[in-house]
Order: C-alpha cells, then sequence, then structure tokens
C-alpha cells in the first residue's frame, strides 16, 4: 500500500523549500483533477523548475507561482 499523500508531502517538504525560489509545498489537485503535491515558487526560477521532480512516490507535482509569501 503506498504511502498517503499527506505523508509524501510531508516527508519532501523541507527539502524543497531549502531550494532556490520554493516559497510553499501543498497538496491540490493537477489539470485531470487528480491529488497533486503543489510547489509554490516567488517568481521564475527557471534552474530552480528544471530540478524539481514531476512526481513524488507516484504523486504527480504541478509548480506554480505564488509570489512572496508573508506572514500577518
Amino acid at each position: 500500500m503506498s504511502p498517503s499523500i499527506k505523508v509524501v508531502k510531508n516527508k519532501y517538504e523541507a527539502q524543497l523549500l531549502q531550494m532556490a525560489g520554493v516559497v510553499s509545498v501543498g497538496i491540490g489537485l493537477d489539470k485531470n483533477g487528480q491529488q497533486a503535491i503543489i510547489i509554490g515558487l516567488d517568481g521564475p526560477h527557471p534552474n530552480t523548475e528544471a530540478q524539481l521532480p514531476t512526481e513524488l512516490e507516484g504523486y504527480p507535482v504541478r509548480v506554480q507561482t505564488v509570489g512572496q509569501i508573508k506572514a500577518r
């Protein structure tokens, strides 16, 4: 039995957040409506995007630009 998407996200989150421009790691849907790991970037980072996986443990990865994230 494969791990849940929450387990996979938690396993890789700290590692992904250390990459240049990565500001968030979450769970959402891919273009087909399937659960996916969503990686948020603060802007264009072609080198980082080239290094990001297309899937993690069978779950698709979607990358999107979300801008700067600030605490309130």
